[in-house]
């Protein structure tokens, strides 16, 4: 039976990459708690998960269906797209790659799917022809569902203004990055905002300390109606005023210390707002 979830403050989503994960069955999911209704249970704590397995591997339609019905109304996947389409020299020939994982049964998600996010190797640099190459080959829909997409460039070359001008002439977002690893710029390039946090730490139990989530809950706020953090390290000047009226807002808390992600995103929630749906356990 479908659950009703209280509305999203400005359209914020918070969650974690994936839900099968046997640390967590220590600390987030109840002791005893079957396998197979981790989703179940994860999605009635959290408002989005960034589905990683799709990145390895192709789906079956029946499994986009399965998590669809498994999760409450309102709430949100993320799909990791295929490395075939991602991981090679010339992206520009990548076609085959990108319609196969398109066609791959994602649509079965229906209302509840949210970005596909295409990540690049860190040693992946930005070369302008065949990236906008790539960027053509990204279809707008899938029977009859918008798709959204994002890039997540890891490589420092991308840290130009020729990179943002592409990517806003094709309107795909740009991950931000929190991260010590990989170039991080928070320049927005979509009608949307995708953040994946990765500096949580295992010895704080909520993976990042109360300022830190603070922070992450204004940026948050301030991504969502529109307005771009000044704070946040960027490639250009910020925008005098909001460039839009509103946004929706994707934040996962990826990597780092994984065990307290979860934790990490709740207490991120519970900043904004957010009240987990009725029945949830």
């Amino acid at each position: 039976m479908a659950t009703t979830r209280k509305p999203q403050l400005n359209n914020i989503h918070v969650g974690v990459g994936g839900w099968t994960y046997e640390p967590w069955r220590n600390n987030f999911f109840p002791k005893g708690w079957p396998q197979k209704r981790e989703l179940e249970y994860a999605s009635r704590q959290l408002s989005a998960i960034e589905i990683n397995g799709t990145y390895y591997s192709t789906q079956k339609p029946e499994s986009f269906a399965k998590w669809h019905d498994e999760t409450p109304d309102g709430f949100v996947f993320s799909l990791k797209a295929s490395r075939f389409a991602t991981n090679r020299k010339v992206l520009a020939e990548a076609g085959d790659s990108v319609s196969r994982f398109i066609d791959s049964g994602i649509a079965q998600l229906k209302h509840k799917l949210g970005p596909v996010l295409w990540q690049f190797m860190p040693t992946k640099k930005f070369e302008a022809e065949d990236f906008e190459a790539f960027l053509q080959l990204l279809p707008h829909d899938v029977d009859g569902f918008r798709l959204r997409h994002v890039m997540d460039v890891r490589h420092e070359s991308f840290l130009v203004p020729q990179y943002l001008a592409l990517a806003r002439k094709y309107k795909v977002g740009t991950v931000f990055t929190d991260s010590d690893d990989y170039p991080s710029f928070s320049d927005v390039t979509g009608d949307f905002v995708y953040a994946r946090l990765m500096r949580t730490k295992s010895d704080v139990p909520t993976g990042y300390g109360p300022k830190a989530l603070d922070d992450w809950a204004k940026h948050a706020r301030a991504w969502a109606a529109g307005e771009e953090p000044a704070e946040l390290p960027r490639v250009e000047d910020p925008p005098a005023k909001a460039t839009a009226k509103s946004r929706e807002v994707f934040i996962y808390m990826i990597s780092g210390a994984k065990e307290r992600a979860p934790a990490a995103a709740m207490a991120l929630l519970q900043r904004l707002g957010w009240t987990p749906p009725e029945g949830a356990a």
